[in-house]
C-alpha cells in the first residue's frame, strides 16, 4: 500500500521573533502571501535560521511556499535571492501554465522579506490576433466594393 496521504505544509503560521517580513499580493488572482525569515550567523555569514508563511491562495501557492521555506533554510541572502519562482517550485514538478503566478508570488515574499527590490519581468508584446468569424460579419474589409458576377452561357450547337 503507497503512502499517497496528503502531509499538511511545512513551516506555515506566524513567527513572532522574525528579523524580515514580506508581504504580496496577487490582484490576478487574489492571493496574498506573508513570509516571515529569521537569520542566524554561521561562521561570520548571516544565514538563514528558518523561513515561515501564511497565505490566502491555493493549494499551488500554499506548496511552493512551504517548499522555499525549506529550501532556503541555510542559504546567505544573496542565494536565495538567486532562487526564482521556477527554482523555488522545481521539485515540484513542471506547473500548469494558470498556476506559474504561485511560484512568482513566492519569489516577490521572499525577496521583499530580504529587502531586495522587485523583479520587473518585461510583458510580452501580445501578438495581433486574427479576426474571428463575428468580426468578419461585423465590418467588411471591402464594404465599398462591388462583385460583378458574369454568368456564362453554354454556347453548344444543337
Amino acid at each position: 500500500m503507497s503512502d499517497s496521504t496528503p502531509t499538511p505544509p511545512a513551516n506555515l503560521g506566524a513567527m513572532t521573533d522574525a528579523d524580515a517580513i514580506g508581504t504580496v499580493g496577487s490582484v490576478d488572482c487574489g492571493d496574498m502571501l506573508r513570509m516571515w525569515v529569521k537569520f542566524r550567523d554561521e561562521g561570520g555569514k548571516k544565514v538563514i535560521d528558518r523561513a515561515t508563511f501564511q497565505t490566502f491562495g491555493c493549494e499551488t501557492a500554499i506548496a511552493v511556499a512551504s517548499l522555499a521555506t525549506e529550501l532556503i533554510r541555510g542559504k546567505t541572502p544573496e542565494e536565495a535571492l538567486a532562487m526564482d519562482g521556477a527554482a523555488l517550485s522545481a521539485p515540484l514538478g513542471p506547473l500548469p501554465p494558470m498556476k506559474i503566478h504561485c511560484a512568482q508570488l513566492v519569489e516577490s515574499a521572499l525577496r521583499q522579506a530580504l529587502g531586495a527590490p522587485p523583479v520587473v519581468k518585461a510583458e510580452a508584446p501580445t501578438p495581433a490576433q486574427a479576426p474571428t468569424l463575428v468580426d468578419s460579419f461585423a465590418a467588411p474589409a471591402d464594404a465599398g466594393k462591388k462583385v460583378k458576377v458574369v454568368l456564362k452561357t453554354n454556347s453548344k450547337p444543337d
